[in-house]
Protein backbone atom coordinates (compact mmCIF):
# COMPACT_ATOMS: atom_id res chain seq x y z
CA UNK A 1 0.00 0.00 0.00
CA UNK A 2 1.49 3.32 -1.03
CA UNK A 3 1.82 6.08 1.55
CA UNK A 4 -0.38 8.36 -0.58
CA UNK A 5 -3.10 5.69 -0.73
CA UNK A 6 -2.93 5.11 3.04
CA UNK A 7 -3.17 8.85 3.75
CA UNK A 8 -6.14 9.22 1.38
CA UNK A 9 -7.89 6.20 2.89
CA UNK A 10 -7.29 7.47 6.44
CA UNK A 11 -8.52 10.95 5.49
CA UNK A 12 -11.69 9.50 3.96
CA UNK A 13 -12.40 7.32 7.00
CA UNK A 14 -11.83 10.27 9.36
CA UNK A 15 -14.10 12.59 7.34
CA UNK A 16 -16.81 9.93 6.94
CA UNK A 17 -16.66 9.50 10.71
CA UNK A 18 -17.16 13.23 11.20
CA UNK A 19 -20.17 13.12 8.86
CA UNK A 20 -21.68 10.30 10.90
CA UNK A 21 -23.19 12.66 13.43
CA UNK A 22 -25.12 14.29 10.58
CA UNK A 23 -26.87 10.99 9.91
CA UNK A 24 -27.55 10.33 13.55
CA UNK A 25 -24.79 7.79 14.18
CA UNK A 26 -21.59 7.90 16.19
CA UNK A 27 -18.23 8.84 14.73
CA UNK A 28 -16.87 5.32 15.32
CA UNK A 29 -19.88 3.68 13.68
CA UNK A 30 -19.38 5.86 10.61
CA UNK A 31 -15.65 5.10 10.56
CA UNK A 32 -16.35 1.34 10.68
CA UNK A 33 -18.80 1.82 7.81
CA UNK A 34 -16.24 3.83 5.81
CA UNK A 35 -13.53 1.24 6.36
CA UNK A 36 -15.77 -1.58 5.14
CA UNK A 37 -17.08 0.53 2.26
CA UNK A 38 -13.57 1.00 0.85
CA UNK A 39 -12.35 -2.50 1.65
CA UNK A 40 -12.22 -4.75 -1.41
CA UNK A 41 -12.69 -7.86 0.78
CA UNK A 42 -14.93 -8.60 3.76
CA UNK A 43 -13.18 -7.92 7.08
CA UNK A 44 -13.30 -9.67 10.45
CA UNK A 45 -13.92 -7.92 13.75
CA UNK A 46 -10.20 -8.31 14.54
CA UNK A 47 -9.20 -6.60 11.29
CA UNK A 48 -11.61 -3.72 11.96
CA UNK A 49 -10.25 -3.35 15.50
CA UNK A 50 -6.66 -3.29 14.27
CA UNK A 51 -7.27 -0.88 11.39
CA UNK A 52 -9.26 1.64 13.46
CA UNK A 53 -7.46 1.05 16.77
CA UNK A 54 -10.68 0.43 18.70
CA UNK A 55 -11.64 -2.11 21.35
CA UNK A 56 -13.33 -5.43 20.60
CA UNK A 57 -16.50 -4.29 22.37
CA UNK A 58 -16.60 -1.04 20.40
CA UNK A 59 -16.02 -2.87 17.11
CA UNK A 60 -18.59 -5.55 17.90
CA UNK A 61 -21.26 -3.04 18.98
CA UNK A 62 -20.80 -0.86 15.90
CA UNK A 63 -20.68 -3.80 13.49
CA UNK A 64 -23.94 -5.19 14.89
CA UNK A 65 -25.57 -1.75 14.73
CA UNK A 66 -24.50 -1.33 11.09
CA UNK A 67 -25.91 -4.78 10.30
CA UNK A 68 -29.16 -3.62 11.93
CA UNK A 69 -29.23 -0.54 9.71
CA UNK A 70 -28.66 -2.76 6.65
CA UNK A 71 -25.49 -0.84 5.72
CA UNK A 72 -23.27 -3.89 6.17
CA UNK A 73 -23.90 -7.62 6.04
CA UNK A 74 -22.32 -10.67 7.58
CA UNK A 75 -20.35 -12.86 5.18
CA UNK A 76 -19.57 -16.49 5.92
CA UNK A 77 -16.27 -17.76 4.56
CA UNK A 78 -15.90 -21.48 4.02
CA UNK A 79 -13.63 -23.03 6.65
CA UNK A 80 -13.70 -19.93 8.90
CA UNK A 81 -15.40 -19.70 12.28
CA UNK A 82 -15.11 -15.90 12.43
CA UNK A 83 -17.73 -13.59 11.09
CA UNK A 84 -16.70 -11.30 8.28
CA UNK A 85 -18.43 -8.08 7.29
CA UNK A 86 -18.86 -6.22 4.03
CA UNK A 87 -20.55 -2.91 3.34
CA UNK A 88 -23.25 -2.10 0.87
CA UNK A 89 -21.35 -0.29 -1.87
CA UNK A 90 -24.27 1.00 -3.94
CA UNK A 91 -24.46 4.70 -3.05
CA UNK A 92 -28.18 5.07 -3.75
CA UNK A 93 -29.03 2.00 -1.68
CA UNK A 94 -26.89 3.35 1.20
CA UNK A 95 -28.72 6.67 0.99
CA UNK A 96 -32.15 5.04 1.05
CA UNK A 97 -31.17 2.77 3.97
CA UNK A 98 -30.01 5.76 6.01
CA UNK A 99 -33.15 7.69 5.00
CA UNK A 100 -35.45 4.84 6.11
CA UNK A 101 -33.62 4.33 9.39
CA UNK A 102 -33.60 8.04 10.23
CA UNK A 103 -37.28 8.22 9.38
CA UNK A 104 -37.98 5.27 11.70
CA UNK A 105 -35.87 6.70 14.53
CA UNK A 106 -36.61 10.42 14.21
CA UNK A 107 -39.48 11.45 11.94
CA UNK A 108 -41.99 8.76 12.97
CA UNK A 109 -41.67 9.37 16.75
CA UNK A 110 -41.82 13.15 16.22
CA UNK A 111 -44.93 12.74 14.06
CA UNK A 112 -46.59 10.59 16.73
CA UNK A 113 -45.81 13.17 19.42
CA UNK A 114 -47.11 16.05 17.31
CA UNK A 115 -50.33 14.15 16.56
CA UNK A 116 -50.83 13.41 20.27
CA UNK A 117 -50.16 17.03 21.25
CA UNK A 118 -52.62 18.29 18.64
CA UNK A 119 -55.30 15.79 19.70
CA UNK A 120 -54.82 16.55 23.41
CA UNK A 121 -55.24 20.31 22.90
CA UNK A 122 -58.02 20.25 20.31
CA UNK A 123 -60.67 21.37 22.81
CA UNK A 124 -58.55 23.97 24.62
CA UNK A 125 -60.19 27.31 23.90
CA UNK A 126 -57.67 29.54 25.67
CA UNK A 127 -55.56 31.78 23.44
CA UNK A 128 -52.41 29.97 24.52
CA UNK A 129 -54.01 26.53 24.03
CA UNK A 130 -55.33 27.39 20.56
CA UNK A 131 -51.96 28.83 19.50
CA UNK A 132 -50.22 25.67 20.75
CA UNK A 133 -52.74 23.42 18.99
CA UNK A 134 -52.39 25.33 15.71
CA UNK A 135 -48.59 25.17 15.91
CA UNK A 136 -48.73 21.40 16.58
CA UNK A 137 -51.04 20.88 13.59
CA UNK A 138 -48.74 22.89 11.32
CA UNK A 139 -45.68 20.97 12.51
CA UNK A 140 -47.60 17.69 12.13
CA UNK A 141 -48.46 18.53 8.52
CA UNK A 142 -44.84 19.33 7.77
CA UNK A 143 -43.56 16.15 9.47
CA UNK A 144 -46.15 14.13 7.52
CA UNK A 145 -44.96 15.76 4.29
CA UNK A 146 -41.36 14.85 5.17
CA UNK A 147 -42.42 11.29 5.99
CA UNK A 148 -44.33 10.91 2.72
CA UNK A 149 -41.45 12.40 0.73
CA UNK A 150 -39.00 10.03 2.42
CA UNK A 151 -41.22 7.05 1.61
CA UNK A 152 -41.52 8.04 -2.04
CA UNK A 153 -37.82 8.84 -2.45
CA UNK A 154 -36.73 5.58 -0.86
CA UNK A 155 -38.85 3.63 -3.37
CA UNK A 156 -37.32 5.32 -6.41
CA UNK A 157 -34.55 3.72 -8.40
CA UNK A 158 -31.34 5.71 -8.80
CA UNK A 159 -31.93 6.93 -12.39
CA UNK A 160 -35.45 8.29 -11.85
CA UNK A 161 -34.37 9.79 -8.51
CA UNK A 162 -31.49 11.60 -10.18
CA UNK A 163 -33.80 12.98 -12.88
CA UNK A 164 -36.31 14.13 -10.25
CA UNK A 165 -33.57 15.82 -8.21
CA UNK A 166 -32.22 17.56 -11.32
CA UNK A 167 -35.72 18.77 -12.19
CA UNK A 168 -36.38 20.04 -8.64
CA UNK A 169 -33.03 21.80 -8.52
CA UNK A 170 -33.41 23.28 -11.99
CA UNK A 171 -30.34 21.46 -13.27
CA UNK A 172 -30.47 20.24 -16.86
CA UNK A 173 -29.31 16.71 -17.46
Amino acid sequence: MSEQFKESKDAFIAQWGALGSSWGISRTMAQVHALLMVSPEPMSTDEVMEELVISRGNAHTNLKELVGWGLIRIVVKKGERKEFFEAEKDVWKMFTLVLKERQRREIDPALTLLQECAENTEDDKTAEGMAFHNQMKELEEFAQLASNAGDKISRLKYGPALKLAAKLLGVSK
